[in-house]
């Protein structure tokens, strides 16, 4: 009877993590979102409460912004292709980048185009980048 549970166990776990692999998960709120990165700029870049504040407003933005893009391709049924996505999302990175270059040194933004915005992407939470 414990061999059967715990490979019952074993089999729901596996299936779980899969799942969440897969992009099963619930998708991360604009919130959580803006809380990843005001975090990973604040432990990065130790700026004040005023250029934080600034990010996050920045963020929140972007992110509202995204979403909506994101709802728009997907109202027709079917997956949108890559490159739909990408031409779509293009003027609201170039936005985004266009905002923080004024809050950001050079080597800040960076540092945020080479090292943290691939960190923060899409499904990898708040982990730090692979070198």
């Amino acid at each position: 009877m414990k061999i059967k549970f715990s490979l019952l166990t074993i089999l729901f776990l596996s299936v779980g993590l899969w799942a969440t692999a897969q992009g099963g998960g619930p998708r991360r709120t604009v919130e959580e979102r803006v809380k990843a990165v005001v975090k990973a700029f604040e432990s990065n870049f130790k700026m004040d409460k005023e250029k934080l504040s600034k990010t996050e407003v920045i963020f929140t933005k972007f992110y509202k912004d995204q979403d909506k893009v994101r709802e728009e391709l997907m109202s027709g049924g079917e997956r949108p292709n890559f490159e739909a996505m990408r031409e779509k999302m293009q003027p609201l990175n170039e936005a985004r980048d266009k905002e923080l270059k004024e809050i950001l040194t050079e080597d800040q933004f960076k540092k945020w185009k080479d090292e943290l915005e691939p960190a923060l992407g899409p499904g990898r939470g708040n982990r730090p980048s692979r070198q």
